[in-house]
């Protein structure tokens, strides 16, 4: 099964079960850093993060993969009133994207790892614009169904961003997950 129908059947199912997952717990621990402008919430799923981010004052641009997420999202922030635009794109394939150099304010990623995109989101950040990104990492005690192709190595966030000013950063090891939130220098 191609990414694309994996995708569209898992947020299909969690939609019909009404699992509306809610915005990620350390992203609202850092609300006080998000002064609103335009944000790029990448891999955003049923879209929890993006409305989150449109109630602090961000026009975001919702990106995934899944048509159905896609639409769930529109719906949603038409339902709310809410400034999300919702696209979908293959994030491996950025040559479709419409986003240029020093747009955002702020972009998230939660639980999408690629690797090859990194360059690309550092692009699009403005100075003293934010990054959050959120995923799993190879630990003792990390999540064994996850690949660990899809795993961040230890410290790997840390070095990626190191000419960034780091705000925030965890590596929680007993949930296997690592957490950055960075500000461009």
């Amino acid at each position: 099964m191609d990414s694309k129908k994996k995708w569209n059947s898992k947020h299909a199912d969690r939609i019909e079960q009404q699992k509306q997952k809610e915005p990620n717990p350390r992203l609202i621990k850092l609300a006080p850093y998000f002064t609103g402008g335009t944000a790029v919430d990448l891999a955003c799923g049923l879209g929890a993060n993006s409305v989150f981010l449109a109630k602090l004052n961000y026009k975001v641009s919702a990106v995934d993969i899944s048509d159905v997420a896609v639409s769930h999202v529109k719906e949603l922030a038409d339902k709310e009133n809410l400034a999300i635009d919702a696209f979908t794109r293959d994030l491996t394939n950025l040559k479709q994207s419409d986003m240029e150099e020093n747009s955002a304010d702020l972009a998230v990623i939660t639980y999408y790892l690629d690797r090859l995109i990194f360059p690309y989101i550092k692009s699009i950040i403005k100075k003293n614009g934010f990054i959050f990104i959120e995923t799993y990492y190879v630990s003792p005690a990390g999540n064994s169904k996850v690949s660990d192709n899809y795993k961040l190595q230890p410290g790997e966030l840390l070095s990626e961003f190191k000419n960034w000013h780091i705000l925030f950063y965890e590596e929680n090891e007993h949930e296997g997950r690592q957490t950055i939130l960075a500000r461009k220098v």
